[in-house]
């Protein structure tokens, strides 16, 4: 069994302060990997001028992680500086300082390095807050994947972004994906080499107390060499350079949170293409196992639709966001 080394297996313990070594490949903002006296695995912003007002206005305390502005050698430079507290979460750690790398790789100044920064280790937190500390699985992030194609379509065409946000039920593990009004949708994603069949997970996701109930498909290919292609993480920040509302802004990292993601370098693959999409309105006659209808003492119910046996109830997928 190897051993996954990390940059601060190669500093060495100073004997007071922290050694640093400047991260390969940053841009105009000096980056550091570090390592303080007692051990600490370190990961420095070096920042031009002031900023104490801006960190105090805008900064954060992490669990685990001490989050500091501090005076560098220099006399005019300040650090922000990431110190990890228990040597154990070092894996944890490494994913936010690699997010923070490649996040803070185009910063052309202190100012905004410091904000993106911050911004980062926010979502980093409310990740923490809800802690699921594993790498989320194929299905799990053709899943979010999914999802999110629908909330970009229900904020571009029907809903303003709070109350698209707001609508994203699949975080809280509710019945159906989305609810808003009295419509309800479950979101589906197959993979390209899938059978033309969709997995439903309980006996209660395709039956709603709302009047409208819709079960869109979503078919992703994983095609690198395609110009249309997204991975988890492209998704992600296309949907943060749209989003203007405040609210938005702040509850999505919530909602990712809830999910069990945050960004991390391993969700650059795999990339999608969606290649397919279909919208099926539930009404009477639809195939389905639902609670209402089941005989007492069966619970948990998984089962399998074809795709083709439910053509009938196909619509056009604008229908299924308020088209």
């Amino acid at each position: 069994m190897t051993t996954r080394t990390t940059p601060w297996d190669e500093i060495g313990n100073p004997e007071a302060d922290y050694n640093v070594r400047r991260v390969a490949g940053s841009g105009t903002v000096p980056l550091y990997w570090g390592k303080d006296y007692a051990g600490h695995c370190l990961f420095v912003v070096e920042l031009e001028g002031d900023h104490t007002e801006q960190f105090r206005r805008d900064g954060t305390s992490v669990h685990g992680i001490n989050v500091d502005l501090r005076r560098l050698d220099t006399t005019a430079s300040q650090g922000l500086v990431l110190t990890l507290e228990n040597h154990v979460d070092k894996d944890l750690f490494m994913g936010l300082c690699k997010t923070l790398v490649a996040s803070l790789q185009p910063a052309t100044n202190s100012a905004t390095a410091l904000a993106v920064a911050l911004v980062h280790i926010k979502r980093w937190k409310a990740f923490l807050a809800g802690r699921k500390s594993r790498l989320l699985s194929a299905e799990e992030i053709r899943g979010l994947f999914g999802e999110l194609l629908f909330l970009r379509s229900l904020y571009q065409n029907h809903l303003d972004q709070k109350a698209a946000i707001e609508a994203w039920c699949g975080p809280d593990r509710t019945h159906q994906d989305f609810i808003f009004g009295n419509t309800a949708v479950e979101v589906k994603s197959l993979s390209g080499r899938e059978r033309s069949t969709v997995r439903i997970s309980s006996e209660d996701q395709l039956e709603s107390l709302c009047d409208d109930l819709f079960l869109m498909i979503y078919r992703l290919s994983d095609m690198p060499d395609s110009d249309r292609s997204l991975s988890l993480n492209g998704l992600m920040h296309l949907i943060e350079n749209e989003l203007t509302d405040a609210t938005a802004i702040e509850e999505l990292p919530k909602r990712l949170a809830s999910y069990g993601y945050v960004e991390m370098r391993e969700y650059d693959q795999p990339v999608f293409v969606v290649t397919a999409q279909h919208a099926y309105r539930l009404a009477d006659g639809f195939p389905r196992l639902v609670r209402s209808d089941l005989q007492d003492g069966i619970v948990r119910v998984r089962y399998e639709i074809e795709l083709e046996k439910i053509a009938a109830f196909e619509c056009d997928p604008t229908q299924a966001w308020g088209g």
